[in-house]
């Protein structure tokens, strides 16, 4: 009998995350004050972070010790399977070998937890009552529920409308897990009440519900501000992916020729493929794939300048490939990676040709996913349904080529809570859609001059 998947034992949990700030050619440009332009402190960020993440957030060490209490609850599902995805490779007869790290396994279906755990952690030891935050898709906010009710900490969560209206169950899981859920915008804030001054009808975004969890962290003395992605310590929480995912490796024998991750914000790219770009920067031959819509074309047609996180400006200006803070993605689009910008890290190791991307229409992408599911038997979530659509493509131009290659991308997350999107596809009623270039430029000329 074939292997089909390698699984380690919870004593071999990675003990630390990798810290890829401390391998990088060039670190990113410093956060800048919103108001000064000047660069950010530590007292600037105290007000909505515990300063155990502020360090974590300007640390330089190789190696960072994961709490033994988040060991404890990682053990709930890590370490997770990798998988050799045979079925796939005999479908598509590519000489190429398909892995895959199925982050899935969590409770909540997706590769957060990974970092909404220690965050919950953290806030919990500084004495916090509540964390606010935003979600998207719903991943994140469902992750952080669940870690704030394993920690007994209030979680708020402010969820882009669009996806509050598409994707019910994830507001519901949230809920289970005693989160309290608004669709964004909001009436609850000021910037959500001058987004609907503007636009009733908005359907939301990352950036706007960004602003309203802060405003709302930032008023309230017993209230944090969780992010799900961009920031350096929350990809710093996701190495233990790609840690695993090398020992898994190395238990087969194999090493892999490319890495792909779909890319949104950035915590599910970097999670699978930082540890693996450590021995990039040191001579390794690889390749390192982000994989995101041409609806949110972030990398393939953003530009790299200081931009703010979030809409109302509230965030410290990062330095980031951006389609302008104010982007808006079309509510025909099905799955997340719906940010307008991407982690600094990513975005700084893109510039520096560490990391290709490509972009796909959402139709091709939900091509691949089901094939993944006919073949495999996991429906994936839409999100992860573009780095399978990347894995296949490069499966099949090692067929052309006669090459043998050795591919591994992250199945960050299962689809079972994202049914509708599915429901839409196989009823024909999903729509391609490329961001205008027109739209682009439009935005990009509100940015900061810096």
């Amino acid at each position: 009998m074939q292997e089909t998947k390698i699984v380690l034992s919870d004593r071999e949990i990675p003990k630390r995350w990798y810290n890829i700030m401390a391998d990088m050619p060039n670190l990113p440009k410093p956060p800048l004050h919103p108001a000064t332009h000047k660069p950010v402190g530590p007292d600037d960020l105290s007000a909505i972070f515990p300063m155990t993440l502020i360090e974590q957030e300007v640390s330089t060490e190789q190696w960072i010790d994961i709490p033994e209490e988040v060991l404890d609850i990682y053990t709930l599902w890590r370490p997770t399977p990798l998988y050799r995805a045979r079925r796939l490779e005999a479908a598509l007869s590519t000489p190429a070998k398909i892995y895959y790290k199925y982050e899935g396994a969590s409770p909540v279906g997706s590769h957060k937890p990974n970092t909404s755990v220690p965050q919950a952690y953290y806030n919990k030891k500084a004495g916090m009552k509540r964390i606010a935050t935003e979600t998207g898709a719903g991943q994140w906010g469902s992750a952080l529920a669940m870690a704030g009710s394993l920690f007994g900490i209030e979680v708020t969560v402010y969820m882009v409308k669009v996806s509050y209206e598409q994707k019910p169950y994830r507001r519901i899981a949230m809920e289970t897990w005693n989160a309290t859920v608004h669709p964004s915008p909001s009436n609850l804030t000021n910037a959500g009440r001058k987004i609907l001054e503007a636009d009733p009808e908005s359907p939301g975004s990352l950036g706007i519900a960004i602003s309203e969890a802060i405003e709302d962290a930032a008023t309230h003395s017993d209230t944090n501000y969780s992010l799900g992605s961009v920031l350096n310590h929350v990809l710093l929480h996701q190495t233990v992916i790609g840690l695993e995912a090398k020992k898994q490796l190395e238990i087969a024998g194999d090493y892999p020729d490319i890495v792909i991750g779909c890319c949104g914000g950035g915590s599910n790219l970097g999670g699978v493929s930082f540890p693996f770009l450590q021995d990039k920067i040191n001579g390794k031959d690889l390749r390192v794939v982000a994989v995101e819509p041409a609806s949110c074309p972030t990398l393939t047609k953003g530009e790299f300048r200081y931009d703010f996180g979030d809409t109302a400006g509230l965030t410290p200006l990062l330095m980031m490939y951006t389609l302008g803070h104010d982007f808006v993605p079309p509510g025909i689009h099905a799955g997340g990676l719906r940010y307008h910008a991407d982690a600094p890290l990513v975005c700084q190791l893109y510039h520096d040709g560490l990391i290709e991307a490509k972009a796909y229409t959402q139709t091709a992408i939900f091509q691949a996913a089901v094939q993944f599911a006919k073949t495999e038997g996991i429906i994936p979530a839409p999100e992860t349904a573009h780095a399978i659509k990347a894995a296949i493509d490069e499966a099949l131009l090692a067929k052309e080529e006669g090459k043998e290659k050795t591919i591994l991308f992250n199945l960050s997350g299962h689809g079972y809570l994202d049914l509708a999107a599915y429901a839409d596809y196989l009823a024909g009623k999903l729509q391609d859609y490329e961001y205008p270039e027109e739209k682009i430029k439009e935005a990009l000329s509100k940015l900061p001059a810096i």
